[in-house]
């Protein structure tokens, strides 16, 4: 997993509340053997689109300022829904590398630091204020996220801290998923093996089969 330390990209705005991971990827694109690098192609497809199927030209995919995004202010209750990975893998495929929201649905956000995003949660009107300082021109008045230092901004502006929880910062900073954390603890498994077998030998013994 590629270890997130700091990024300073574009920021683009998804400021609805309840945007669900129906709406971020639709099901029949994780069933059509929709290959997952070409997931970000379909992701939000629902939403970019008028009543009358014209594009939605306030809709941020469809300007131009925020192509190459790599950061997302999103509104309350993002990801809630379903437990799909699919939806995190979308919004990867799109180049997100971090989603910053006032809310983030439990699940969606466990699955955003399983696959190297950073889900960040901030107040509402923090959130609206960096969508409207990047809003007058997205490509040059980038966010800087740092989570080494854990703190964010407008590039060469002042900075605010967040908070991260220690295991999935640590985890994000290395590049680690959960699988990686556990192998990295092989030898305290192998040691409490090895002295559980002493103590409790009879979980350890096998039968022989009945004839």
């Amino acid at each position: 997993m590629q270890p997130f330390t700091r990024i300073q990209g574009i920021a683009a705005p998804l400021l609805r509340d309840d945007v669900d991971t129906d709406s971020i990827i639709r099901v029949e694109r994780l069933f059509n053997a929709v290959p997952r690098a070409d997931l970000g192609l379909y992701c939000l497809e629902s939403l970019r689109r008028l009543p009358d199927g014209s594009a939605d030209p306030s809709f941020f995919q469809n300007d131009p300022r925020y192509d190459g995004a790599t950061i997302l202010l999103a509104g309350r209750n993002f990801g809630c829904g379903s437990a799909r990975e699919g939806a995190v893998w979308a919004i990867a495929g799109m180049g997100i590398r971090c989603v910053i929201a006032p809310t983030i649905a439990d699940l969606f956000a466990a699955n955003c630091f399983q696959n190297g995003i950073l889900a960040l949660t901030l107040p509402a009107e923090v959130v609206a204020g960096l969508a409207a300082a990047v809003a007058f021109d997205p490509p040059n008045r980038q966010l800087v996220v740092d989570l080494a230092r854990n703190e964010l901004g407008l590039a060469g502006g002042p900075q605010l801290g967040f908070a991260v929880s220690r295991r999935r910062r640590e985890a994000l900073l290395d590049g680690l998923d959960e699988i990686d954390l556990t192998l990295r603890q092989q030898a305290r498994i192998a040691e409490f093996g090895d002295s559980d077998r002493v103590r409790r030998p009879w979980i350890y013994s096998v039968e022989p089969d009945a004839p």
